[in-house]
């Protein structure tokens, strides 16, 4: 069999196309891998900003989650406050509703207390044309005090200061500082020195001081304090009848009534418990108040007492005191308090006393 020739030719021819691809291959190799480091060149500055953007776009959500939850917070307390305004509104109409029916019944009670104060007015007038001159300047020889008021004044009361055995009862809590609810406030949280001299005060501790120098020499007293708790002025004798003649120990316990500061609330009950305890019993009492009671028997737990409260707190006080027992009533002056000079009257009349509001500038 005859070999195939070999052509040189042919051979070289594709030596030299494969030799040209590759040196192709090998430029475009070399040229795209310049191009990649040139772009890596040129987008190096725009992917550094775009990672800051994302960046960026990432704490903006943040912020925008914290926006949205503090958004609902904030919802929340308005609805809240919608809420309690709407309920503090509906307590302000009903105070509205309760301060009008109040004045209403206050503008009642000034109109029926200046009547009264009319009607004493007259009667003082007709007491003192009936005992005008009465009194001859000897009868002072059967005191056992003397009590001089401004000029040597005899004052006309129609408060008849008799009986064998005369309990007086004088209101020391804190209302009896001032007239007004500001100027109680005020004067209470004073020093005790500085309460004393109190105005208000100073006339309470006067009337006393008038009272006793009109008891019969014959006659036996007992002189207590209240306010939360009743109290012997003169100390030892609770329980004790004590000789008007005996004017040395008179003028200690008048002295110390000067000196006693006001303060705490006012507890009639207790007050009336310590007439029942006197035995015998009183055939005369003197009561020196300026309201309504605000307690009962103990401290209530409500600071605040409404007008008719206190009035179910003189009615329960009134159980106390003892049968057929005339009570003379002198009532000080006291800012809102409407109620309690119609009480008084009443409790005075009833048991066949006086009642008395005395006037600025007595005893």
């Amino acid at each position: 069999m005859k070999r195939r020739s070999l052509n040189v030719f042919s051979l070289s021819f594709i030596d030299c196309i494969c030799c040209g691809l590759g040196a192709i291959i090998l430029l475009f190799v070399i040229v795209n891998a310049k191009s990649a480091v040139e772009r890596d060149k040129v987008t190096q500055d725009v992917t550094s900003e775009v990672t800051r953007i994302e960046r960026e776009v990432l704490e903006g959500r943040k912020r925008l989650v914290e926006l949205r939850n503090a958004l609902e917070q904030t919802q929340e307390e308005i609805a809240r406050t919608q809420g309690l305004s709407t309920k503090i509104l509906k307590r302000i109409e009903q105070r509205r509703t309760e301060i009008a029916h109040y004045e209403k019944e206050n503008l009642a009670e000034k109109t029926h207390l200046n009547k009264l104060k009319a009607d004493v007015r007259s009667l003082e007038e007709d007491v003192k044309r009936l005992k005008a001159g009465s009194q001859a300047e000897d009868d002072r020889g059967d005191r056992v005090r003397t009590f001089a008021g401004e000029g040597d004044r005899q004052y006309l009361t129609d408060l008849k200061v008799g009986g064998r055995r005369i309990f007086i009862l004088i209101d020391t809590s804190a209302s009896m500082l001032d007239n007004t609810i500001v100027g109680i406030i005020r004067r209470r949280n004073l020093p005790d020195a500085q309460k004393t001299q109190a105005p208000k005060w100073r006339r309470a501790a006067a009337t006393v001081d008038w009272l006793t120098a009109q008891l019969p020499p014959e006659s036996q007293y007992q002189i207590f304090t209240f306010n939360e708790a009743a109290r012997t002025l003169i100390p030892g004798t609770s329980h004790q009848w004590l000789p008007a003649a005996e004017s040395q120990r008179l003028n200690q316990a008048i002295g110390k009534l000067y000196q006693t500061a006001p303060q705490k609330g006012t507890s009639l009950v207790n007050a009336f418990a310590a007439i029942k305890r006197m035995q015998p019993p009183p055939d005369n009492i003197f009561l020196l108040t300026d309201g309504l009671p605000t307690m009962g028997a103990g401290k209530p737990w409500r600071r605040k007492v409404s007008a008719k409260k206190r009035l179910s707190l003189f009615s329960d006080a009134l159980a106390q005191l003892p049968a057929k027992v005339p009570v003379n009533v002198i009532q000080f002056p006291l800012e809102g308090d409407p109620l309690a000079a119609s009480a008084f009257w009443r409790l005075a009349t009833r048991t066949g006393g006086s009642y008395f509001c005395p006037s600025a500038d007595w005893p």
